[in-house]
């Protein structure tokens, strides 16, 4: 049992690092299908406010949302830096929208340690750790909880 929990300790995550609000964020980079420029979204009405609407991708409809928002953080106009990343989630395709992507990095599963339970209480929900990593704190996002399951059926029927 013990060495079961030493090899958790030792797995390493590969993530890719992103902004939001001047914080760094990490997702595993397994999730990550790619990395676009933001282009032209197409508003969905009746939609909930955290979906910016579609896009479409190479004849796919991947829906958009808007990570600030989802993670309780106010509005933000894109820039130069804003990328949307599209994973996979829930057996689907989404978009989050950044203010940037940073780079991929190694982080020790040993390393994360559970979310302090300070700060945004919505945010929480979807975090599942933090890790120090040059001197900066990284907070990694589970993707899976970024929606509830009734929200993942819902951006489904989008």
């Amino acid at each position: 049992m013990a060495d079961d929990k030493q090899k958790i300790q030792n797995e390493v995550l590969q993530c890719v690092t992103f902004e939001l609000n001047g914080e760094v964020y990490a997702l595993d980079v397994m999730r990550v299908q790619e990395v676009l420029r933001v282009g032209e979204i197409s508003p969905v009405p009746g939609a909930p406010d955290y979906v910016l609407g579609i896009i479409n991708l190479r004849g796919k409809v991947v829906t958009v949302i808007d990570a600030r928002l989802r993670l309780g953080m106010s509005y933000s106009e894109n820039t130069d830096l804003s990328r949307i990343i599209v994973l996979e989630a829930a057996g689907q395709d989404v978009g989050i929208l950044v203010d940037g992507v940073a780079e991929v990095v190694q982080i020790p599963r040993g390393d994360i340690d559970p979310s302090p339970s300070v700060g945004n209480e919505e945010a929480a929900r979807y975090i599942e750790g933090v890790a120090s990593r040059d001197k900066e704190l990284v907070i990694v996002v589970d993707v899976d909880k970024l929606l509830s399951e009734e929200e993942w059926a819902e951006l489904a029927a989008i």
